[in-house]
C-alpha cells in the first residue's frame, strides 16, 4: 500500500511540475524569444560544459562507492577454486574499467571540443578502414582470452574424478526450503523420484533400491574440510538455483533433472571466523545490531541477538513469495568431527521403518484399550445382574 501511495505522489509531482512548464510558457507571450528551435553558440557551450559535468559524475559517484560499498564485497574464498574464480573477475573487472576509462573521456572531451559553433562544419568521411580494423581486432582478441580463460577455469571447476575420494551429497529445492541427502558409506545415493514421495519420505527415495539403503537425510548441511564434495541438485517444484557465495559456487537446480557442482571446502567455519577481516566484519554488524536494538527495546521489544558468522546455502532464483528465507546453514568440520557427526544421523531406511511401524503399534493399542474396556463392561453387567 505505502509503494502504490509513493508512485501516487510520483505520478501527481510530475503532472504539477507539466502544468507549471506550460503556466511559464503563457506568461513570456508577446516577450522576444527564438522560437526557431535551432541550436546557438550559447546553447552548445552549454551542453558541452554539460558532458565535462556528467564525466565528473561518474568518476566521482565510481569512487565514492568504491570507499562506501567497497567493504560489502566478497573477501577471501572458501574453496580451493575460489581463488581461479576471483581471478577471473579481477581481470575483467580491470579491463573494463579500463576500457570504460578511456572511452568514456574520449567521448565527453570530443563531445566538448567539437561542439557545434557558428559557420563550423563538420569533416565527413565514409569509413576509414584501419580504425575499424583497430576497434575490431583488439576487442576481439580480448574477448577470447577471457573466453578462453574462462573456459579453461570453467573445466577445471566441472571436472569430476570418479575415483577421486568425494563425499556425495544432493541438495534437495522445494519451496520453501532446502534438504540435504547423504549416500552414506558405499558413496552412492539411491534411486529418487517424485512419485515415491510419501509421508516421512519426502524426497521421494526409492526404498526398494540397494543404494539407498545407508543413504541419511538431514536439514542442516555438514560437509569436511579438505575432501572434495560432490553436489548432485535436484528440484521438486520450480526453477531454484543453490547458490553458495563463499564457496563461488552456483549451480540450478531444475525439475525432473539432475544437476551437479563440486568444490573442496578449504576453511573449517571456526577457522573462516578467525579470519581478520571477518572478525572486523562481525563486530561491525552487532555494533550496528547494538544501535538498533536500542530502539526495539524503548519501543517494548527484545533485543536482537549477536550475530555469529556461519556459511549459508541460497536460492538465488526468484522461486515465489519465501524466496528470501530459503537457506540451510552449512557447516564445514574437520574430517575427524565430520565422520564423528555422520555417525551421529539417523539413516533414513531406519526412519521409515519406524514410521510404517507406528501406526501398527497405534492400532495394536487401540485394540487393547477396546478389549480391556470391552472387559470392565462384562464384569460390570455381571455384577449388577447378580444383585
Amino acid at each position: 500500500m505505502t509503494s502504490l501511495l509513493v508512485i501516487i505522489v510520483l505520478v501527481l509531482l510530475a503532472v504539477a511540475l507539466w502544468q507549471l512548464t506550460k503556466i511559464f510558457d503563457l506568461t513570456q507571450v508577446g516577450a522576444n524569444r527564438d522560437s526557431s528551435e535551432v541550436a546557438t553558440d550559447n546553447d552548445n557551450n552549454i551542453q558541452g560544459y554539460l558532458m565535462f559535468g556528467f564525466l565528473a559524475f561518474i568518476y566521482i559517484f565510481s569512487i565514492y562507492g568504491l570507499f562506501a560499498w567497497g567493504g560489502l564485497v566478497l573477501h577471501t574464498p572458501a574453496s580451493a577454486h575460489g581463488a581461479l574464480v576471483d581471478n577471473l573477475m579481477n581481470i575483467s573487472w580491470v579491463l573494463l574499467f579500463t576500457v570504460q576509462a578511456i572511452t568514456q573521456v574520449l567521448l565527453h572531451y570530443f563531445a566538448f571540443k567539437y561542439r557545434g559553433k557558428q559557420g563550423q562544419k563538420a569533416l565527413y568521411f565514409a569509413d576509414n578502414n584501419k580504425l575499424e580494423a583497430i576497434w575490431s581486432i583488439i576487442p576481439a582478441v580480448v574477448l577470447a582470452g577471457l573466453i578462453l580463460y574462462g573456459l579453461y577455469a570453467w573445466t577445471n571447476i566441472m571436472f569430476i574424478d570418479d575415483e577421486d575420494d568425494t563425499v556425495v551429497v544432493e541438495l534437495y529445492a522445494q519451496q520453501f526450503k532446502w534438504t540435504a541427502r547423504y549416500a552414506g558409506e558405499d558413496n552412492v545415493l539411491g534411486k529418487a523420484n517424485v512419485r515415491y514421495i510419501e509421508g516421512i519420505n519426502t524426497l521421494g527415495v526409492d526404498m526398494s533400491d540397494p543404494y539407498a539403503q545407508d543413504d541419511i537425510v538431514v536439514s542442516e548441511l555438514h560437509i569436511p574440510k579438505g575432501r572434495k564434495i560432490h553436489f548432485k541438485m535436484r528440484s521438486q517444484d520450480v526453477l531454484h538455483s543453490a547458490y553458495m557465495p563463499y564457496f563461488r559456487a552456483q549451480m540450478n537446480c531444475v525439475p525432473g533433472m539432475v544437476t551437479e557442482f563440486a568444490f573442496e571446502p578449504v576453511y573449517t567455519t571456526a577457522e573462516y571466523r578467525e579470519l581478520p577481516y571477518m572478525v572486523e566484519k562481525v563486530s561491525h554488524i552487532n555494533e550496528l545490531r547494538a544501535k538498533k536494538s536500542i530502539d526495539i527495546v524503548a519501543k517494548g521489544g527484545t533485543a536482537l541477538d549477536p550475530y555469529t558468522f556461519d556459511y549459508l546455502l541460497l536460492c538465488n532464483k526468484i522461486c515465489g513469495a519465501s524466496h528470501y528465507n530459503m537457506q540451510m546453514k552449512i557447516v564445514v568440520d574437520t574430517p575427524e568431527d565430520y565422520k564423528k557427526w555422520v555417525a551421529e544421523q539417523a539413516l533414513l531406511a531406519q526412519q521409515v521403518k519406524e514410521a510404517k511401524a507406528a501406526p501398527a503399534d497405534a492400532t495394536a493399542t487401540a485394540s487393547a484399550t477396546t478389549d480391556t474396556v470391552a472387559v470392565k463392561d462384562t464384569i460390570a453387567v455381571s455384577v449388577i445382574a447378580k444383585k
